[in-house]
């Protein structure tokens, strides 16, 4: 069929969709101002709305992953655009914040559906192992640059339209998306699909959104309320309670069985932490460049353009420092790149200018950028073609949870750095919020960014000692006999083995 002799029309147009997908995690962060002026949510509710989408979509893309495998990967894929259509319709008709956290919530379903199936569909289409490399370097760096435009174009389109646009903007490209995919995606799927692990997807999506609760809510609560802690239980629980699960279940959510020996521990582990570090430095980075340096939502957007060209540089050196050296190299230098990175974001003052945001952003950048395909490599290369969903819902999965847990872990700790100085728990998202709720009688202007900019440094030092962490067990772990033999299990399917579906 077409694919097979024409690969890389159905990647680009699967490709589309990830560029979607990143697009839509990062969109909302510069129409916060405008959407906290037309319905007021509080803290905790703007962390939902950014969060809803990542949290979905790393609680489901595990069990959407074995979904595809069994019933179709174009299918899901498919079925996972139409969701997330009709949920930006309804986002972009919501009048409460509660409606846009369900709205977010659905477009993440939405995701969690098709996302695996992009990366199982350019396994699928790219026997020869070279190409396939190179795909995936062109995946992973799609993948960032999409969540690095949503501040651009969603800047643009909120000074346009306003803040509504950042989910009708979905609409045309899905639909585009939804007709080519029908023509030039492959179907494929495991012709001997195992049965899902149902147990296993309540229990790790239970307990992730208890997490995430509590981090989220504690700066309002309190960091050691009852609620806050009881959140904090549950979720060690019900995560306790899911490791022992797989650890016995048959048929996994996830196959504990890759991280025994071999570097998908390792290089899922990068993943989580890049992502951690870098979608919650540019959550934060947004609110400083409008709330304290009061940049417009376009100016704010324009400004993470060195972002994208950083990770696209990134992307591309890191196939060729992989093959030459071996893949614990851009992995650990991009980890450590991340982390110098943080050491500019900590010296931001209400007063900085562009040098030292632009110094951030093309240090971490370049570092995402190396990081990124190698360690993405790394996951698809050790499962069997046969499971190529899992192996893409279980690389997608760290990526999500890992920027789920980056906004609300560094969004806390500046929300209570910010609480702590201000004296009030109106929170950190607009200065106008402080003002309004009367800290304006008691502290100027200037001292409430202050206040900001120390929460922001607090943070920052915290993103890059997780980075540097990180970079130091990447480099233990990863090492070059194991890392870049990449073995499969002597019971799964062998590396050049091709899944076709009956529309292939």
């Amino acid at each position: 069929m077409l694919t097979r002799h024409r690969p890389w029309p159905a990647a680009l147009v699967v490709c589309s969709a990830l560029f979607l997908l990143g697009l839509d995690y990062t969109v909302l962060n510069v129409a916060i101002p405008g959407l906290q002026h037309d319905l007021g949510p509080s803290l905790a509710q703007t962390q939902w709305i950014v969060d809803g989408y990542a949290l979905t979509l790393g609680g489901c893309v595990l069990a959407a992953g074995a979904i595809g495998d069994a019933y179709g990967r174009r299918r899901a894929f498919l079925d996972g655009l139409a969701v997330c259509l009709l949920a930006s319709v309804f986002g972009g008709s919501g009048q409460s914040a509660a409606e846009l956290v369900a709205a977010r919530c659905g477009m993440g379903l939405g995701a969690a559906l098709f996302m695996p199936a992009t990366l199982s569909t350019i396994v699928h289409v790219f026997a020869d192992p070279a190409k396939r490399r190179k795909a995936i370097a062109v995946w992973a760096a799609i993948a960032g640059i999409g969540a690095l435009t949503g501040p651009v174009l969603g800047g643009w389109l909120v000074e346009q339209y306003g803040w509504r646009a950042a989910f009708w903007l979905n609409v045309p490209v899905v639909l585009a998306v939804m007709a080519a995919a029908a023509l030039l995606v492959p179907e494929s799927r495991n012709p001997r699909p195992e049965r899902l692990d149902r147990p296993g997807a309540v229990l790790s999506s239970g307990g992730l959104l208890a997490l995430v609760w509590g981090i989220i809510e504690a700066p309002g609560h309190g960091w050691t309320s009852g609620p806050v802690l009881a959140a904090f239980a549950s979720a060690a629980v019900l995560l306790a309670v899911f490791l022992g699960w797989e650890i016995r279940c048959s048929t996994p959510l996830v196959p504990v069985r890759l991280f025994r020996q071999g570097p998908v521990g390792p290089a899922s582990m990068s993943l989580a932490v890049m992502s951690f570090a870098m979608f919650g430095a540019m959550f934060l980075l947004t609110l400083y460049l409008q709330e304290v340096r009061g940049l417009s939502a376009w100016g704010a957007g324009v400004r993470m353009i060195p972002l994208s060209v950083g990770l696209a540089s990134g992307a591309g050196v890191s196939p060729l420092l992989g093959k030459r050296f071996s893949t614990r190299l851009p992995v650990t230098v991009g980890l450590l790149l991340i982390a110098a990175g943080f050491v500019f974001l900590a010296r931001l003052r209400p007063e900085s200018g562009d040098g030292p945001v632009l110094a951030f952003e093309v240090l971490s950048g370049f570092g995402s950028g190396l990081l990124a395909p190698a360690a993405t490599e790394i996951v698809m290369n050790t499962v069997p073609a046969a499971t190529a969903g899992v192996g893409s819902a279980l690389n997608d999965a760290t990526r999500q949870i890992g920027s789920t847990l980056g906004v609300a872990v560094l969004g806390s700790v500046l929300a209570t750095a910010f609480t702590s100085r201000v004296g009030t728990d109106a929170g950190p998202h607009l200065l106008a919020r402080a003002s309004a709720s009367g800290v304006e009688r008691v502290l100027d202007l200037d001292q409430i960014r202050i206040a900001f900019t120390d929460g922001l440094t607090a943070a920052a030092w915290v993103g890059g000692s997780i980075a540097l962490l990180g970079a130091a067990a990447a480099w233990m772990a990863l090492h070059p006999p194991t890392a870049d033999v990449l073995p499969r299990q002597a019971n799964l399917d062998s590396p050049g083995q091709r899944v076709l579906g009956p529309d292939a």
